[in-house]
């Protein structure tokens, strides 16, 4: 299923969730200019390296590692969420972005949306590492926080449509799907991969499990915004 567009009124201009979507953009076309070394070392800078932050952590707890440089490690887990793998990864993200992270800016605030798709990255990822802790393979893209951005829009837009291209075979067709429907699909469908791949012991090139800790961490804050901001 692909979103192409929503039902709920924008509020605003968008600026913050724009502003992502240019990052990731322009990331992405300075990622093109780097030699297969080049990039891999860039991503083994900026990704999220699960062996190195749960031994940077260690080593702080142990009095080991002063906090500078722990925030330094931890750094990737920021950074992380702007680097991609290639361009289906870049576009099917930011195409996700686009169709849902407006509302949510639009709801939050510009710069709550900002300081919570951080934190949604962040904590997607550390998701991750925590079902894979001693994996050397840096954790690079989005998709962690893009799917906290489907899990707050599930609390706050549930009766929103959502218009889907639907492949059927060598045709496709568009039908309008509520997010009540659409979002907890998507959300299935990762859970299942993600259990698969620990109960089979599978090696996956998508981080399924980050996708499953964002989506739950934005249902989570989305769930206190609409307790303390109610929309009347």
């Amino acid at each position: 299923m692909i979103p192409i567009r929503d039902s709920a009124p924008r509020r605003g201009f968008p600026i913050v969730n724009i502003a992502f979507i240019m990052v990731n953009f322009l990331v992405f076309l300075y990622q093109l200019t780097l030699t297969p070394g080049e990039l891999q070392h860039f991503f083994r800078s900026y990704g999220t390296i699960p062996l190195q932050v749960t031994t940077s952590l260690g080593l702080f707890l142990r009095g080991s590692l002063p906090a500078p440089e722990l925030l330094s490690a931890l750094f990737p887990l920021i950074s992380a969420n702007f680097l991609h793998g290639g361009w289906l990864h870049l576009l099917g993200n930011m195409l996700y972005l686009w169709v849902f992270g407006d509302n949510i800016e639009g709801r939050l605030g510009h710069g709550s949306y900002l300081l919570a798709y951080l934190l949604m990255g962040a904590g997607s990822q550390m998701v991750h590492l925590l079902s894979d802790p001693l994996s050397p393979v840096p954790l690079v893209g989005a998709s962690g926080a893009i799917a906290g951005v489907l899990g707050a829009y599930l609390i706050l837009y549930p009766r929103s449509q959502i218009l889907t291209l639907v492949p059927l075979g060598f045709f496709i067709t568009f039908v309008r799907i509520p997010a009540l429907i659409f979002l907890p699909i998507w959300f299935l469908l990762q859970l299942i991969n993600a259990t698969g791949a620990i109960l089979f012991s599978s090696v996956q090139a998508v981080a399924w499990w980050a996708h499953v800790g964002g989506f739950i961490i934005g249902f989570l804050m989305a769930r206190q915004v609409k307790k303390e901001r109610p929309v009347y």
